[in-house]
């Protein structure tokens, strides 16, 4: 890893993300799938899906029907299941909290403005298939729409994806119908719908490149949850922290992929140069050491800093997805923290525990954008529509002032519907003013 020192905080530049969309292959490639799909439906999936993923599948093979992965319930070791249950139990409960009943603001005259706060109807979730298997991504994605109230949840995995802790996530966490196609071609699917795969209203869940290209694509088609880019992680550490435990942390979040990002930035000397040799150490007992090393020689950093205060300033400056705060009054330390997907208070508190099993989505913003956007949630699930209702009096009362904006803005019809109205009148009433030529 390599070894920075701010201020300046200038030196941080190279280091910060600077997102550029794809490459200009990726997105011609994807756009001419997308395009296939929606002009040729099933045929151009079940082509594509032949010729990326080496499956031959016809139409009437995609889905599996509910028995068989509401089976693997059974196959999978008791162990895992008393862990998904849990993970799915924890993951519920956190975002009941998330709920929003809406509201109605109801005034003496009995006019009333509201929000009436609605589930999707039907919702698709894309689990990815590739280097591993993850059923905690059906769980993370699936248990919020849940709790919202989405009736329809379709997954879409990667034949080589389907494994029995994938499909036994899907059985918990609220799955209502799964296919085995993925890449571009079934994020397509999704979005514009096949004879054999339906239309959703919203598609969420991480996958590749093309995965995520599609996805930017079909924008405005359908919505989505977020461009994910690779995973990250700052650890914020002083002297309390121990050497083999942030290297511990580090290599979990480096062993992801090639891609992924680990830092560490750090008011003690010592453990600066501590790092390097525990992590080594730590590397010669990691089953995926070849990824994690391929990650921290390319994106990890550590940062040393002169207190608190710099270190606070260095983690909002990236932005990342995942804070790790190993120092004394770590409570006091994250009010500093304005952008960040998730916050790990404590030396107690690893990464990992958000990923699985601690109760908020793991589906977090990625590549500096926590400084605008938020955790996947219930509130992704839901759509809010205005409710206005008025009365005769708050019409009269208001009329003036709507015809006024309305002639200014050069809309005479808006104004002449709510003379129309005035005072009971036919239109007749009131001489609308139009301009002169």
């Amino acid at each position: 890893m390599r070894l920075l020192t701010v201020p300046p905080f200038e030196a941080l530049d190279p280091f910060l993300p600077r997102r550029s969309g794809s490459d200009p292959d990726t997105r011609e490639m994807v756009r001419r799938i997308l395009a296939d799909v929606l002009a040729r439906g099933d045929d151009a999936v079940r082509e594509y899906t032949r010729r990326f993923d080496s499956v031959e599948l016809a139409p009437s093979e995609w889905e599996l029907d509910a028995a068989t992965w509401q089976g693997a319930l059974a196959r999978i070791t008791p162990a895992l299941r008393t862990a998904l249950g849990r993970a799915v139990d924890r993951v519920r409960v956190y975002h009941e909290h998330q709920r929003d009943p809406g509201f109605h603001l109801t005034e003496a005259d009995g006019s009333v403005v509201g929000m009436k706060v609605a589930p999707l109807d039907r919702v698709g979730l894309y689990v990815p298939g590739g280097k591993a298997s993850y059923p905690s991504s059906v769980v993370m994605n699936a248990v919020p729409a849940l709790v919202a109230g989405v009736q329809e949840i379709v997954a879409v995995v990667p034949p080589q994806g389907v494994t029995d802790p994938v499909l036994a996530a899907c059985a918990l966490s609220g799955v209502t119908r799964i296919f085995r196609i993925g890449g571009a071609q079934a994020v397509a699917a999704l979005a514009y719908g096949t004879a054999t795969v339906p239309r959703v209203d919203k598609i969420v869940g991480p996958g590749n490149r093309w995965v995520a290209e599609a996805k930017r694509q079909v924008v405005g088609q359908v919505g989505i949850d977020m461009i994910a880019g690779p995973t990250e992680v700052l650890i914020l550490a002083d002297a309390t922290a121990r050497p083999a435990r942030v290297a511990a942390d580090l290599i979990a979040q480096a062993e992801h992929d090639e891609d992924a990002v680990s830092w560490c930035v750090t008011t003690d000397q010592a453990l600066a140069e501590a790092l390097p040799a525990a992590l080594e150490e730590a590397l010669a007992r990691a089953p995926r050491a070849a990824i994690a090393r391929a990650a921290l020689e390319r994106n990890g950093l550590i940062v040393v800093v002169p207190s608190i205060r710099e270190a606070i300033e260095v983690a909002n400056r990236r932005a990342p997805e995942h804070v790790q705060i190993v120092t004394e009054g770590a409570e006091r330390v994250a009010t500093g923290i304005r952008h960040a997907g998730a916050i790990f208070l404590g030396d107690d508190t690893p990464e990992p525990v958000g990923d699985y099993i601690a109760g908020p989505s793991h589906v977090l913003p990625t590549s500096g954008t926590a400084r605008f956007a938020s955790p996947l949630g219930v509130y992704d699930f839901v759509k809010r529509t205005s409710v206005i209702r008025y009365t005769q009096a708050r019409l009269a009362d208001d009329a003036d002032a709507i015809i006024a904006l309305a002639e200014a803005e050069g809309l005479y019809g808006h104004a002449e519907a709510v003379r129309v109205r005035r005072a009971g009148g036919s239109g007749g009433d009131f001489e609308p003013t139009f301009p002169t030529t």
